[in-house]
């Protein structure tokens, strides 16, 4: 992926929302929340709508959040699985699991990751 990714003020902002404190809509966590909503495939149109209205900027905040922890862990539990796999001789099962993986994931750096992983096999 070509632009910075910078979700770890992502899990910092969600932590401090999680913890209780308000999210402030100032035009660096609008800049932020954009960003971050376009690096994990939630559409520019409804990221827009979303930043106008601290509940719904909340909302998304929670997306994006939950789409880079669940894309994360998806990934290395897949990743850790297909190498053992392969390790013991079964290609194949490890093919399948990370095109299984390839089915089901939108975060863009992932699927990167994952088609990197596939492309190991060979």
């Amino acid at each position: 992926m070509a632009e910075d990714i910078d979700w770890e003020w992502v899990r910092e902002l969600a932590a401090r929302v999680e913890a209780g404190e308000a999210l402030v809509l100032t035009p660096d966590v609008r800049g932020l929340l954009l960003r971050s909503a376009h690096q994990v495939a939630i559409t520019e149109s409804d990221a827009q709508v979303a930043v106008h209205d601290e509940a719904t900027a909340t909302a998304l905040l929670r997306e994006v959040r939950a789409r880079i922890r669940e894309g994360s862990l998806r990934l290395g539990l897949t990743e850790m699985k297909a190498r053992d796999l392969a390790r013991a001789g079964d290609t194949a099962g490890a093919r399948k699991l990370l095109e299984d993986l390839l089915a089901v994931e939108v975060v863009p750096l992932y699927l990167e990751e994952a088609k990197l992983a596939l492309a190991e096999l060979d």
